[in-house]
């Protein structure tokens, strides 16, 4: 069998029951062959299997345009649906590379549709990559797992799956494929930039240790994977600790952990961070979010940042808590009762019917979903007007989730902040049935997932 089909039969039994599939398509050889593989996969063997490509404009190159047209056109050559999502990269809190592929990934996120997976890349060599970069960062087994070829991924839909079948096929392999089928691709010329460090490996180390093992690339993939088999054994003997640690929304109990050992403690940490799929920190951040967040004075309002979220304090629990763009004031039209996305990833809103105690809207009345309470006002089961914060601490939602809780206008009236209140203007009468507004978030931590 020629390395073409090899490859397409090993895509095929990785792709296994999913049948919608978004393709992180940067036009390069690595994502070239992926998508010629599936759309292969497609006219020959799974007909019913619906592809759609994803190019992500960075909008950091003079050539990024052009690869957009290149991505486009390839697309429509081999009737493939294409979109392409222009990010801004915010390096502040980052390096470029960090904040690229946060940028990346989020538009993956607004882009996934109800039941699609992620599939991207990665092949053998990256992996490789990944774990010398986790090894110069002196991760431990967590880190040194490098890339899973099956996780967890929040998209518009709720929890879905990221994909990266190419994990054991070399790069070799991949330029092989692409020059025996005649693909075109793009090359981008930063990836030759050595003061990038994964340029600097894949430049200049990674040619030196292959010419003296050639199998080096394979040796540190099962290394990585003995490194996940060991997390794996440790998450095991950890769950049951850890739920009995947690809040049921995800906080994490400062004096549980107070007992702890601190190798227990760092292990437990990193295991609550991982539920909220995020990377795991290195050691000196574990130690800061101990000893500057969970350890603070009682009144201070600590945070750690870690990449794009923080870690705080409430009310005796560390939380983790992403970053989001301004909100507050903002309003959104909604076409009520079909589900709402909200803005900034924060979830979906479903209308449950005769199940609630809201009044449903009139006719005449618009719907809106706003953010940020502000004023005074009265709620079901408080006999007084209370200014909003009054009302949010009486109800222990914690200061940053404040502007994030999604408000149900009808025309200009205040009908219900979701899953925490209804003003009496809301409340459906006695006599009638009521409806509910169910907030599906998608940044929820998930067990056994």
């Amino acid at each position: 069998m020629k390395l073409p089909q090899t490859i397409i039969e090993h895509v095929f039994n990785k792709i296994g029951n999913y049948s919608k599939i978004l393709v992180g398509f940067s036009g390069g050889v690595d994502s070239t062959v992926l998508l010629h593989a599936l759309y292969q996969i497609k006219k020959h063997q799974q007909p019913f299997l619906e592809v759609r490509a994803i190019h992500i404009h960075h909008g950091l190159n003079s050539k990024a345009d052009a690869w957009e047209a290149h991505c486009s056109s390839l697309c429509a050559q081999w009737e493939i649906p294409f979109i392409c999502t222009h990010v801004t990269v915010d390096s502040t809190n980052s390096g470029v590379e960090a904040a690229a592929r946060e940028a990346r990934y989020q538009a993956y996120r607004d882009a996934l549709l109800e039941d699609e997976i992620i599939v991207t890349a990665q092949h053998l060599d990256d992996q490789a990559e990944t774990f010398l970069l986790a090894l110069k960062r002196g991760s431990g087994p967590a880190g040194l797992s490098s890339m899973p070829e099956l996780s967890t991924f929040n998209g518009h839909y709720g929890q879905t799956c990221l994909l990266r079948p190419l994990l054991a096929i070399s790069r070799d392999d991949l330029e092989t494929y692409a020059n025996e089928e005649q693909l075109p691709w793009v090359e981008d010329d930063s990836n030759q930039d050595d003061r990038y460090d994964r340029n600097f490996l894949r430049l200049n180390i990674m040619p030196v240790l292959a010419q003296r093992w050639p199998h080096f690339a394979k040796a540190v993939s099962r290394s990585a994977a003995l490194c996940a088999e060991q997390e794996n054994l440790l998450d095991e003997l950890l769950q049951d600790a850890l739920e009995d640690m947690m809040d049921y929304r995800g906080g994490l109990f400062i004096d549980a952990l107070q007992p702890c050992s601190s190798a227990k403690r760092n292990a437990l940490l990193r295991r609550w961070i991982g539920l909220h799929q995020l990377p795991m920190p290195p050691f000196n951040q574990l130690h800061r979010i101990w000893q500057e967040v969970a350890l603070a004075r009682q009144d201070a309002e600590p945070i750690c940042q870690l990449g794009h979220i923080d870690i705080r304090r409430y009310q005796g629990a560390l939380w983790v808590v992403r970053r989001i763009n301004q909100l507050l004031g903002q309003q959104y039209a909604w076409h009520y009762p079909d589900p709402f996305i909200l803005p900034e990833a924060l979830g979906i809103i479903e209308v449950i019917a005769d199940e609630g105690q809201i009044r449903p809207p009139l006719p005449t009345e618009k719907v809106t979903v706003r953010f940020g309470l502000q004023g005074t006002l009265k709620i079901v089961g408080r006999m007084h007007s209370r200014s909003s914060k009054k009302i949010w601490q009486e109800l222990g939602i914690p200061p940053w989730m404040r502007e994030r809780v999604p408000l149900i206008y009808y025309n200009e009236q205040l009908i219900t902040a979701i899953g925490c209140f209804i003003t009496p203007e809301g409340l459906a009468d006695d006599d009638k049935l009521g409806i509910a507004f169910h907030w599906v978030k998608f940044d929820e931590y998930r067990f056994n997932q």
